[in-house]
């Protein structure tokens, strides 16, 4: 008897324990900012968007030549907007306004009981209307990095006042990405769908909903995705995924970036003229349909 009552609670204890860890093992680790514009000699003006909730999303303009075009730039997973600083430069260069921003729970914004696909969408959408409310006539191109890119699309497959889209190093499905991160020898696989469902249900979507090579479908803006031959993190399989569920008559663009691995900036960087030349290119044509 006593046997029984001991597993008894060992599996209560395991149930009770179950979500704090899972949380803990996908809580987006926190980096700050060290640096800002200023030490790519670019100007810039830092301010607080408001975000969903209430919570305040912390940003960089570097504020271009011309007024008639912002680049928004959304980080990757566990990553802030000065990693993305390095790009904010192409297209300074190139004359646009660049909106570069912390989503929550990263950088200097507040935070929030968790992070998510759906919810770095959320801030991106926040970013959006704080661009808009500066000038209503003014494009929107949306740069997302891998979670980036993947709320990038998420987001384009709802509104129609996002112009353009570039994808650097997205993934095809969350499916995909949890079945590469719980493929360990010492994880059970019978825990593998366990584990899946208790994340959709905390975030309130069906991973179907969201995957970027579902939402594809829906996009009506031009779609450019970038990725690198070497990318360990998600292989460039997933950006080809993505491709062939795209609508024939939005045809996705792809740039293949030779050696390049899932945060090699400095190789991606090295194409900013493909990257300016296609946004240039589409920026002003009509819609696909």
């Amino acid at each position: 008897m006593n046997i029984v009552l001991i597993i008894a609670a060992a599996c209560i204890t395991l149930i009770g324990l179950f979500p704090i860890i899972l949380h803990q093992v996908y809580r987006a680790p926190r980096r700050v900012e060290t640096t800002t514009p200023e030490s790519l000699s670019l100007p810039f003006s830092q301010q607080y968007l408001l975000g969903p909730k209430g919570k305040r999303l912390y940003s960089w303009l570097i504020p271009g030549e011309l007024d008639s075009c912002t680049v928004i730039l959304v980080h990757g997973w566990g990553a802030n907007a000065q990693m993305m600083l390095p790009l904010a430069r192409c297209f300074h260069r190139a004359g646009m306004n660049v909106l570069l921003y912390d989503a929550r729970n990263h950088g200097k914004s507040d935070r929030d009981s968790f992070s998510s696909l759906p919810r770095f969408a959320e801030d991106l959408g926040c970013a959006i209307e704080w661009a808009k409310q500066r000038n209503p006539s003014q494009k929107i191109v949306v740069f997302g990095h891998s979670i980036g890119a993947a709320a990038a699309m998420l987001a384009a497959s709802h509104r129609a006042d996002i112009d353009l889209v570039i994808g650097l190093s997205g993934f095809a499905h969350p499916n995909l990405v949890m079945n590469r991160h719980l493929d360990r020898p010492w994880l059970p696989k019978v825990l593998r769908p366990l584990i899946m469902n208790y994340i959709q249900w905390v975030i309130g979507y069906r991973f179907e909903e969201i995957a970027p090579m579902n939402r594809i479908r829906y996009i009506r803006c031009p779609v450019l995705l970038v990725h690198g031959t070497e990318d360990a993190v998600v292989p460039i399989s997933d950006m080809h995924l993505i491709e062939q569920n795209a609508l024939p008559e939005n045809p996705v663009q792809l740039i293949e970036i030779e050696g390049a691995g899932h945060n090699s900036v400095k190789q991606f960087q090295q194409h900013a003229t493909e990257l300016i030349d296609w946004v240039h290119e589409h920026l002003n044509r009509a819609p696909p349909f």
